[in-house]
């Protein structure tokens, strides 16, 4: 079984997914780290005995601040504060997005800037290393303080005050930790605060978030070299002299990818010297709008890897100065604008695909091929792909509603204390749908390409073409006459992966 080392700086957005789904995984805290958790934890405690007035460690929370608590009561305190936190609704939360959830946590914590016992974040490691899914509605966070509900969620779960799922039912957490031989956490002086103040469930949803957009653009970029070879287009406009001159890293990436697939490709080679002298933007200027989508998204990557890998609850120790600062590194605004951000770019994967989709299916821009792509002695009595597209068109409205930015908006919270909020959750959650719906496009993108080089036999495609139509034929037919193609949509769902491997395999990797 493999292991995972957390330290609190060398967190990758690719282990992060790896540990999301992979139950087979174990996370330790790096031994380096625990000398400063540990230090930091003395600090906390000799401040409760010397009945210093700190925020959240002797003191209530949001508006009550003021209210300085009992000594003898930060257990209970925290404990509430958990209790009353634990609120949410809606759908549940999914086991991988909890599972990166607790990673990012942890990794948070181990940084011994938050006055926690080692103990404590190994409990939070108990969810992973148990295998524990904690039952966590996924409404409720409003970005800052960070993920408060969720994550009060997760640790309520670790309590044994909470529930998690056995079995698809919700069972009493305390009943499923027996069976774990695993005791309840007790929270003692500032651990709930550490434990339910930060980021990491909405960057928890922003790294698979990520690890999926990087699948779609490779997707995007075979999807589209098979409608470009299935339309008769040409690959001019993918000359690498054109884009010295525009020299856009991800435009640039595009444009070698594209040629790489359609390398060697007959059906381009038959109409070289044809009289049509440019392609529409949807063939054309796939280097420019997908290389736009690879340019964000490599941004997105970079304000992630560095929030995963950040000290985000409030207030922080600085065992150096003996200092307990309160500042705002709970604030979810660097997640929320990323993942607006990633909304807008990915949608256009799938808004630029329509319009490849709605080409390969028009008689009159199709270059020959028959109406809805069905053979024409069966056209009008089948309806062939006619419908996909108008499956295709509804998702991408769909998408530009969800892309309308969260986190322009602010709602005011405790008692005007919290006043600026950055919605990140909501944001990250409906860029998740997007990434879903785009999955969607890019599928019917797929099956139609496919349909459509079948007319332009016996003509081979591309290299990297060639591969990813054998891999659809594998799971479909043909389409002669109509069938129901909600099933051959699932089935290309299904083998995406397959398709990008198989394609890289055969044409070298592609670059994102």
């Amino acid at each position: 079984m493999k292991t995972i080392y957390v330290d609190g700086k060398s967190l990758s957005i690719d282990v992060v997914n790896e540990v999301a789904l992979n139950k087979n995984i174990k996370v330790k805290i790096k031994d380096s780290a625990k000398t400063k958790i540990i230090k930091a934890r003395k600090l906390i405690e000799k401040m409760v005995k010397d009945n210093k007035v700190v925020y959240g460690l002797t003191t209530g929370f949001g508006e009550f601040k003021s209210v300085v608590i009992d000594p003898k009561q930060t257990e209970e305190l925290q404990t509430n504060l958990i209790i009353s936190h634990s609120i949410g609704v809606g759908e549940a939360f999914d086991e991988p997005t909890i599972r990166a959830a607790a990673l990012i946590r942890a990794n948070s914590l181990v940084q011994g800037n938050s006055g926690i016992r080692v103990e404590t974040i190994e409990s939070v490691l108990d969810i992973i290393n148990s295998n524990i899914f904690p039952y966590i509605p996924s409404q409720g966070s409003v970005g800052a303080s960070g993920d408060l509900s969720p994550l009060s969620h997760m640790i309520l779960c670790r309590m044994g005050l909470g529930e998690a799922w056995v079995l698809g039912k919700r069972e009493s957490s305390e009943s499923v930790l027996k069976k774990l031989n695993l005791k309840p956490l007790v929270l003692t002086s500032k651990e709930g605060l550490a434990l339910n103040n930060g980021t990491a469930f909405m960057s928890s949803i922003a790294c698979l978030n990520i690890k999926k957009a990087e699948k779609l653009i490779k997707l995007s970029d075979i999807s589209a070299a098979m409608s470009l070879e299935s339309a008769m287009g040409t690959l001019t406009a993918y000359d690498s002299k054109i884009h010295k001159l525009r020299p856009h890293s991800g435009q640039i990436k595009t444009s070698n990818n594209v040629r790489k697939i359609c390398k060697n490709s007959e059906i381009m080679e038959s109409h070289k010297n044809c009289n049509r002298v440019q392609d529409s933007y949807s063939l054309r200027c796939v280097p420019q709008v997908h290389g736009a989508v690879k340019d964000t998204l490599n941004y997105v990557k970079s304000v992630i890897s560095t929030e995963i890998n950040s000290v985000t609850d409030n207030p922080l120790i600085f065992c150096e100065t003996n200092q307990v600062l309160s500042g705002g590194n709970f604030h979810g605004e660097p997640i929320a604008f990323v993942m607006d951000f990633l909304s807008i770019a990915i949608s256009e994967l799938a808004n630029i695909s329509d319009r490849r989709i709605f080409k390969l299916l028009t008689s009159y821009t199709s270059e020959g091929l028959p109406s809805f792509l069905i053979p024409s002695k069966n056209a009008g009595l089948s309806s062939g792909y006619m419908i996909a597209q108008y499956t295709t068109a509804a998702l991408i409205s769909e998408n530009k509603v969800l892309s309308h930015p969260a986190s322009v908006d602010s709602i005011p919270t405790s008692a005007d204390q919290e006043d600026h909020v950055s919605f990140g959750m909501t944001s990250a959650k409906k860029c998740r749908t997007i990434i879903n719906n785009v999955e969607q496009v890019l599928s019917i993108e797929l099956m139609c390409a496919a349909q459509a080089l079948d007319f332009r036999k016996p003509l081979n495609a591309g290299e990297g073409s060639r591969v990813s139509h054998k891999n659809i034929r594998k799971v479909i037919s043909h389409l002669e006459t109509d069938r129901v193609l909600y099933k051959d949509l699932e089935k290309v769902n299904e083998i995406t992966d397959k398709i990008i491997l198989d394609v890289e395999k055969a044409v070298g990797k592609l670059e994102v």
